[in-house]
Parts: structure tokens; sequence; C-alpha cells
């Protein structure tokens, strides 16, 4: 068969009600419309299991609609319910709905945002809501881009702060810059690890600087580490700062880390990835004071928000700077001669060539829901956040990791079993006490009935311990906690 035929064959294969019976089925699943407390939230089975039942295989073979939307549906039940109202295992939970139809309407019209020329609407949607997050920060006068996750955005700070510092390094990279130093807490995102390495940097420059019981960077340990390290004959490059640790959801003292890079003259950069939705709720913005003193913000409204996955943020405070980092000006592309203002091109400050238009989905949010209406959500998962911690101080069967009340959604406790309440907690003790947390979360993912991560903190002496996340969306309640609690319970007496 010539490839006509074979073209003219596949287009008559009635492909024009397929998206609808794929949203058909995901309607029928339970993945979209208002969230089951029933179903499960995960049908858990083994890789070597889930590879030998889905057909994965490729090649030759064709598959008619049908087959593939059975293909489909194998898929979706075998995906976890990011959305149900059992699962609190990572930072981000379900997806807003107005930004997945935002999300649904850029995927259908394939735009990539890079010039006006292809992206006309896309690029206004853009610039509206960067200048509107701007504003939040406190950065009015400043400059920012979407970015394929947080971790890309902690690495876009870096190199504006390295390019602001030594701006020679675009055309002669590192061989005629001294040794840099990074500074970050011992309980910040490994990505700033990562980025030492993906830029050049090397691990060894990034310094790790103590926290305190509640996993905030202790300014004073920072001040020293940054004189140590130009005694060293290092040059101190950037701070990051923590506004919501991965782990307990701490956030750093913004304002006396601010005033350590003020007074030593280093960039602060804050990884705002999952605490910068606070900014969103007139209760809960004063935890970030001293935000606006920093010189760059990655902010995660894919994380607490509910934002469709991915939509990261880097903002910055210098404008210009972004462009004069990046650009590469490709003539194929960003040409200066255009019929229309070429200021509206903004692809040049991106690292990225093609690059999703993340911007729509948090602009159709946020047009319907206005800023009261995403504060309210912010506000309702912190409450319920709260009345889990009231929950388990209340219960003797419950302890929390830290003593001090959160500065995010996270709860981190550990659950005793009766079998080891009222005994001496030697080592023996806390070994036995760091299997526990592994075996009801195996329980709970078997069982799908509930979906709560955990982890040991060992540079705090820490093992293994539960981490409750609460967000946005779908809108937790007071019995999804109470549920919760009572489930790790009736499981952790399994151990």
């Amino acid at each position: 068969m010539d490839a006509d035929a074979e073209i003219s064959r596949q287009s008559g294969r009635g492909h024009d009600d397929f998206l609808e019976r794929v949203v058909a089925v995901l309607r029928a699943e339970g993945f979209t419309g208002k969230p089951s407390s029933d179903e499960p939230v995960v049908n858990f089975e083994h890789p070597e299991q889930l590879r030998a039942r889905l057909r994965l295989g490729l090649g030759a073979a064709v598959e008619e609609d049908d087959e593939l939307l059975e293909l489909v549906r194998d898929v979706v039940r075998a995906s976890v319910r990011t959305g149900s109202r059992h699962f609190y295992n990572q930072l981000y939970g379900g997806a807003d709905p107005f930004g997945v139809a935002g999300a649904w309407i850029t995927e259908a019209l394939n735009t990539s945002q890079y010039t006006f020329e292809v992206a006309p609407a896309f690029t206004l949607v853009e610039h509206e809501v960067i200048r509107h997050c701007l504003n939040k920060v406190g950065f009015p006068d400043g400059d920012g881009i979407f970015t394929p996750g947080g971790s890309a955005a902690n690495m876009y700070g870096m190199v504006a702060a390295r390019y602001r510092a030594f701006p020679s390094v675009k055309t002669d990279g590192m061989r005629a810059l001294p040794p840099l130093a990074v500074f970050t807490s011992e309980d910040s995102h490994y990505s700033v690890l990562k980025g030492a390495h993906w830029l050049g940097l090397g691990t060894s420059s990034v310094v790790k600087v103590a926290t305190d019981a509640a996993g905030r960077m202790l300014p004073a340990a920072l001040r020293d580490a940054v004189l140590q390290a130009r005694r060293d004959g290092r040059h101190p490059l950037l701070v990051n700062a923590t506004a919501g640790t991965t782990v307990l959801g701490a956030v750093d003292p913004l304002d006396q880390v601010a005033d350590v890079c003020r007074d030593l003259g280093v960039w602060l950069h804050v990884d705002a990835c999952w605490g910068g939705s606070l900014l969103l709720s007139p209760k809960h913005a004063a935890r970030l004071a001293g935000l606006a003193r920093a010189d760059s913000v990655a902010w995660n409204p894919h994380k607490m928000l509910g934002a469709p996955l991915q939509c990261s943020l880097f903002l910055v405070r210098h404008a210009g700077l972004l462009h004069r980092c990046n650009a590469a000006a490709a003539e194929y592309l960003f040409q200066q001669d255009k019929f229309y203002d070429v200021s509206w091109d903004t692809g040049d400050k991106s690292v990225q060539c093609g690059r999703k238009v993340d911007a729509f989905k948090l602009w159709l949010m946020w047009k319907a829901r206005g800023d009261a209406g995403l504060a309210a959500l912010v506000d309702n998962a912190m409450e319920c956040a709260r009345y889990f911690r009231q929950l388990l101080l209340a219960s003797d069967a419950f302890r929390l990791v830290s003593a001090e009340a959160q500065d995010c959604t996270n709860v981190c406790f550990w659950y005793i079993p009766k079998r080891l309440r009222g005994l001496t907690e030697d080592k023996g003790w806390w070994d036995q006490l760091a299997t526990v947390a592994p075996a009801v979360k195996e329980r709970m993912a078997q069982r799908g009935t509930l979906l709560v991560g955990y982890c040991p903190l060992p540079h705090k002496g820490h093992v293994n311990f539960f981490r409750m996340v609460t967000t946005c969306q779908p809108p937790p309640r007071p019995a999804d906690m109470d549920r919760a609690a009572a489930e790790i319970q009736r499981l952790g007496e399994l151990c």
C-alpha cells in the first residue's frame, strides 16, 4: 500500500469522535467531575505485573479505535487518582477543573510560546499573568518567565546571579571565573545540587547551612558560612532560601536572610515553589515576610494551588536581565524588522525554544476564581492541615516531628503502635518505629485506601515518619482528615 492510500485508510477511521470517547472514559472512571470517596486511590500492581498486563509494545501493528479505547481505559485504571480525597502523597494533588480546561485548550491548539506571531493571545496572557504575579511578590518593575518545573526555575536563578556578577561568563564560560559558592539550607530541595552540577559549578560548591528544629535556615550560620567562603578564596554567588521546604514545610526567616545578603552583597534567590501560594492569602501572606527583598523567586502553582502540571514561574526583580542573560538572537525566529512590535517576542528570554503555553491554565483559573477565590482555597488547605495537626496532638498514638506550628500544610508525624507505647525509647525502640511507616505505606497502597508519603531526616536524627500534605484541589474537609488519621491507625495496628 502506498503512502497516500495508507494516510487515506488511517484518516477514515472515525478519529473525529475519538477525543470525545476518551473524555467519556475519564468521566466513567471517575477521573473528571466531583472527586469520589469510594474509588481506590490506586489499584497497585508491581512493575512486572503491570508490564505483562498492558499491551505496551510498538511496531507495525495498528490498533482500531475501539481497541485503542480499551488501552486508554487500562492505562487510566492503572493510574494513581491524584484528584482523590485520599491522596496526600506528594506536594501536589488534584487539578483545578478550570485549569484542566485551560490545559486541554492549549494542547488542542498545539501552540509554542516564543513569538507573538505564532501565539498572539497566549503571549498577552503570559505577560498579564507574570505582571500580576510580580506585583504579588513585590517586584512591580521586574520580569519573569514560565519554566518546565521548579528545578529549572531554581537554575534560572543561579544563571541570572552568575551573569549579573560575571557578564563575561556568557561568552567566555567558567574558565575565567574564581571558585564560586552557593548557599542553601540543609533542608532545601536537591535541585540546588543538580543545578550546581548542570551549570558547571560542581556540587562541592554548594554549602549546606544549618537549620533549627523546624527546618528553618539559621541566619547567623549563613553569615558565618559566607564569610568563611570568602576567607577560603571562593566568591559567594547566591543564597537559596526556601519558602516551604519539601519535607517539613519550613519557611526560612526571609527578612533576616535578606539582611545577610544585603550586608555581604550576595544574590538572594527564594525557592517558593511549595510555599509561594501563601502569597495569595491575606491571612497567611505574612509568613513570607521579606520575600519582596529577594532578587529572584521560583513558584509552582501546580503544587499547593492545584494548577495542572506543569505550571512554574521564575520571577526576577531586575528588568531586562533575563533577556541579556539568555538571548541568542536567532535571526530565523527573532527578526527585528517584523511588521509588529517585536518587544512582545519573549522567547529569547528562555533557555528553551519550544515552550508550552503554561500561563493560560493559570490565567483561566484566576479569571474563574479571582484573588478572593484562590485565597479561600489556600486558607482551606491551611485550616485542614491545622485541624489534622490538632487531631494528632490529642492522641497518644501519634507524635509530631516538630512541636512548632507548621509554616505550610506539611504535617510530619510518627504513628506509635500500641505494642511500642510506654516503653523505653532507646535505639532499639526507634529502630522498630522506623519500620512502621514503610509497612503502613505498603498496606495502604496495596489496599488503595490512602496515599501518604513517608521519609527519614538523617541529618536531624529522625527515623521514618509520615508527611501529610493538604492542597487546594480537591478542597479537603475535616472529615477527610479524620478518615486519614483513622486509616493510618487501623493499618498501623497490623504492624
